[in-house]
């Protein structure tokens, strides 16, 4: 690093290392792979939800090793407990003393896989620690590591045994990304690369640590925002609770979370500002989630993300500001 270059250069060079060694996990989904990296970058929590056998539990272990974070994985299953996430107290004889054994949710990144299929009491376990940094546990509160990161996947078929996730705990994910399935030649690619490699295992190269993460997220926070892309953001956010086939509209979170992911988006791109651009494209993964449609249309093709498709189309977009 040369004193000329700035922390936004630095951001996109380590997101550009980081990008290119979960691809070689992940095949051909750089764009949604960007959003996921986007969400971490800004500090937030991501919501991987897509048919199986896709890469979703892939991509966030390749996350947890490209960016140096301890990983944990907890497969949410009916049966499981809040205590097994959160962890619990276990009586020591020797000592006679009740020591804290900590559950998987004390790591960097936490996978929390195929998460609508534990009841909602387990569910309610991971909202203290999205949203808080921590758990509290038999009264006694604990911190959680820092950077800490909840990367969830759930599958949208199967809904038989499951509990779909309460809104507000949707809410707390800055972004839902799906993958979609690969074209003929990205699946060939996958067959290909596992033929040669003769193994299951991909390894990867660490680029960074926990520390170099927090750095970026720090130099994302530094990333410029005008006024007139918070009003567009802030009124794109208000043009989703007065659509016509909504019940409820996107909160003022979702206005926070598209100004975030912009940010990190902007920074990704090698810029210390942000251009409307930048909210356009994760506009759907910030704000789809948060947006619930009348029950009457369930049937119909209306939803969260033809909702923000609309709006991105009928809000005036602010001029592009000239770079800086």
């Amino acid at each position: 690093m040369t004193d000329a270059e700035t922390p936004t250069a630095d951001v996109s060079r380590l997101a550009e290392q980081v990008l290119d060694e979960v691809g070689r996990a992940v095949v051909g989904k750089r764009d949604a792979l960007t959003l996921v990296l986007a969400g971490i970058l800004a500090k937030g929590h991501v919501l991987l939800e897509d048919y199986p056998g896709l890469g979703k539990t892939l991509a966030a272990r390749s996350f947890a090793s490209a960016l140096g974070l301890e990983f944990a994985r907890a497969q949410f299953t009916p049966d499981l407990l809040p205590a097994d996430l959160t962890g619990s107290y276990v009586y020591d004889q020797r000592r006679a003393e009740f020591d804290f054994r900590a559950g998987p949710v004390f790591t960097g990144l936490l996978l929390a896989d195929e998460i609508n299929r534990t009841p909602p009491k387990t569910q309610a376990a991971l909202l203290e620690a999205m949203q808080e940094g921590q758990v509290t546990v038999e009264g006694q509160t604990h911190r959680l590591p820092s950077p800490f990161h909840v990367l969830a996947t759930a599958n949208p078929v199967e809904y038989e045994g499951t509990y779909p996730l309460p809104e507000a705990q949707l809410d707390r994910f800055l972004l839902r990304v799906g993958f979609g399935y690969p074209s003929a030649g990205e699946e060939y690619d996958v067959l290909r690369r596992r033929l040669d490699r003769r193994r299951e295992e991909v390894d990867l190269a660490q680029v960074t640590d926990a520390a170099g993460l927090s750095a970026a997220q720090a130099a994302v926070e530094r990333v410029v925002v005008d006024e007139s892309v918070a009003r567009y953001c802030v009124a794109l956010v208000a043009a989703t609770r007065t659509h016509a086939d909504v019940l409820t509209g996107a909160s003022p979170r979702g206005s926070l979370g598209l100004v975030l992911t912009a940010r990190a988006w902007a920074a990704i791109r090698g810029r210390d500002y942000v251009v409307p651009e930048d909210v356009k494209v994760v506009a759907r993964a910030v704000l789809a989630h948060r947006i619930t449609v009348k029950p009457d249309l369930w049937m119909t093709q209306a939803s969260g993300a033809r909702v923000v498709d609309a709006v991105l189309s009928s809000v005036e977009t602010p001029r592009t500001l000239e770079s800086r």
